[in-house]
């Protein structure tokens, strides 16, 4: 298996999962008298395989990740905490310029004037110089994870 169907799979497993276990919230009380739609042991045993297996696939996952060479030194779990670390800088900054952008009403001239205290022009431009990075960094992650085979666990 290759690691992006890995990844395509851990996903649906997740999604799987989150289903059950709001089936089996949904089940776990009646009107006096009724029986549940869904037996939530069955649900709940449903729930505790799959997520075995979800714990093995990101296990296989994390390991092809540390083991996978993808840049040089780096690491293809490097190359994913990189890419992380770009999203969470341009999130950032997004944030602060969004903020600083903001029109304030004032609603009479006694009102405090509100000023932004940094350049919103340049935090867009790094924003957007880092929006370019990761997508440049996410293509290759995503073009490598087609190549590389799933580490099988024992």
């Amino acid at each position: 298996m290759k690691l992006a169907e890995a990844l395509i799979l851990r996903a649906d497993l997740q999604k799987r999962l989150e289903q059950i276990k709001n089936r089996l919230y949904k089940n776990v009380l009646t009107q006096e008298g009724e029986s549940p739609t869904e037996d939530p042991y069955a649900l709940l045993k449903e729930f505790m395989t799959g997520q075995e297996e979800l714990t093995k696939l990101i296990k296989a996952i994390n390991r092809t990740n540390n083991d996978t060479p993808f840049d040089g030194d780096m690491m293809l779990s490097d190359a994913l905490v990189e890419r992380d670390a770009l999203l969470a800088k341009r999130s950032i900054l997004v944030g602060a310029a969004e903020q600083a952008s903001e029109k304030r009403e004032r609603y009479s001239l006694t009102e405090i004037k509100s000023i932004s205290t940094i350049d919103v022009v340049n935090f867009q431009k790094q924003a957007d110089q880092l929006a370019k990075n990761f997508r440049e960094l996410d293509t290759k992650i995503q073009a490598m994870n087609w190549t590389v085979d799933l580490f099988e666990l024992f």
